[in-house]
């Protein structure tokens, strides 16, 4: 794609992957800015707010470079599971899941700072988890490393042994939807062609 250069405000490794996959160019610039988590905002809003903080705080170090920010949450009807603490958190935030249908949202901001040029996108996908019980959850946890995934999982990781099913974009599980990204960078191409930058 003739893009300016990419940078990923994330330090994700699976974003990275993801987003390597689409054979754009890109570099890593991990944003250091805190997530904010809002009980009185939707987990749609949280997460746009937050892909949107990201991007901007790296954006503003590098005005000339198309910046990719994302977030992603799990909620349970109105409750929110970000990264848990420990990981007793997150036993007891499986525990909740487990049995149900919970909702994946992330969201992402590309956004050229100096052109003034941004988009703004969610993308949510249904993620159904088997009956867990105390086992299952332990095995679970014996195996993969939980603080650094929003409902204390990760759907590439050892992901059926605690999923059922999903409906919808699986990559947007992992922490990018690469579908919507690929279709808004061919648009952001599109409408402001590389010679139109500065």
């Amino acid at each position: 794609m003739n893009l300016p250069d990419l940078i990923l405000a994330s330090a994700s490794p699976r974003r990275s992957e993801l987003l390597r996959g689409l054979g754009v160019g890109f570099r890593v610039v991990a944003s250091d800015v805190p997530e904010i988590h809002d009980e009185q905002m939707t987990a749609h809003e949280v997460s746009q707010v937050n892909a949107y903080r990201k991007a901007r705080g790296v954006a503003k170090r590098f005005p000339d470079n198309l910046v990719l920010g994302a977030d992603t949450l799990v909620y349970l009807g109105i409750e929110l599971f970000g990264k848990p603490g420990c990981i007793e958190e997150a036993r007891v935030m499986l525990e909740r899941l487990g049995g149900r249908t919970h909702h994946v949202v992330t969201s992402f901001c590309l956004l050229h700072l100096r052109e003034h040029r941004q988009r703004l996108c969610s993308e949510t996908t249904a993620v159904s988890f088997r009956s867990l019980d105390a086992t299952r959850i332990g095995d679970y946890l014996s195996r993969v490393n939980p603080l650094d995934k929003a409902g204390a999982y990760a759907i590439q990781e050892e992901g059926d042994l605690i999923v059922e099913r999903i409906d919808g974009s699986y990559t947007n599980v992992v922490g990018l939807p690469v579908e919507r990204l690929r279709s808004e960078l061919a648009s952001w191409e599109d409408e402001f062609p590389l010679g139109s930058y500065r």
